[in-house]
């Protein structure tokens, strides 16, 4: 719920500001000369905005993109934790080779992050059946290994939130930008077909108009799927960093119990 409230959120606020800037900022009448008729531009602000109603919505996408961006980057390091990951992961191998469970675990607690309440939730389970005399040290470590399974489950979809959207805009932004050019390309042709001579303002309007949203949709589809494939990439090395260290937690805290 959370989730879909702030996505629709985003949707919403960008819109409003995307539509602002583009009539506000570039539909300002000081970017025409012919002032509140906004046909003809003395600028680049004024040809942008020429390019017709498909341009806010590219802004709007664009807008999106980078809230997502900041969004990810902000989140990835909150997952990431406190000090260096691969710093904390070895203080705690350190803590747990030493038998110092206790102290591993209050270093999660100072760490935070993904890759801590994950290592935290093993060896919290852990402690609570290393002292079961019912249980061998196979069924103890499979336990464990199963709390760290369960933990990792619920923070991967937190890791990878938000990622479908910034793919879903890039295809979005790519129909959109064709929407663009289409429109632009059948108002020039418009234009053309007109009796006598062409309508000259209408026709540079027209094919303004379809390269404007070619160019804007390309760049928030290609800021959508470089972010897109960055995120991806540290996620998944991050998840690897995490099923790494819990498995290395693990075969330690399996040697300590077998001794």
């Amino acid at each position: 719920m959370k989730q879909s409230i702030f996505l629709s959120t985003v949707i919403v606020v960008t819109a409003i500001v995307a539509f602002s800037i583009w009539w506000f900022i570039l539909g300002n009448p000081a970017n025409f000369r012919d002032g509140e008729n906004r046909q003809v531009p003395t600028n680049l602000l004024g040809t942008v905005f020429t390019g017709g109603y498909v341009v806010p919505a590219l802004i709007c996408l664009t807008l999106m993109n980078l809230t997502l961006v900041f969004e990810r980057q902000f989140s990835l390091k909150k997952a990431n934790g406190r000090a260096s990951l691969p710093v904390f992961l070895k203080t705690v191998q350190n803590q747990l080779m030493a038998g110092k469970i206790d102290e591993a675990v209050r270093a999660c607690d100072a760490q935070r992050g993904s890759a801590a309440a994950i290592i935290r939730t093993g060896l919290e389970r852990y402690k609570t059946i290393v002292g079961d005399k019912k249980l061998d040290v196979d069924k103890k470590m499979t336990e464990t290994q199963r709390a760290i399974e369960e933990a990792t489950s619920l923070e991967t979809p937190l890791l990878e939130r938000n990622l479908v959207a910034l793919s879903t805009i890039a295809s979005i932004a790519t129909m959109l930008g064709l929407l663009g050019t289409t429109i632009g390309m059948i108002r020039a042709f418009a234009a053309l077909a007109t009796a006598g001579a062409p309508d000259a303002i209408q026709l540079s309007i027209g094919i303004s108009e379809a390269l404007i949203n070619t160019a804007l949709g390309l760049f928030a589809a290609i800021v959508g799927i470089v972010a897109y494939n960055f995120f991806t990439t540290k996620v998944d090395n991050f998840t690897y960093m995490i099923d790494e260290a819990s498995y290395n937690v693990v075969q330690i805290l399996n040697t300590k119990t077998t001794e």
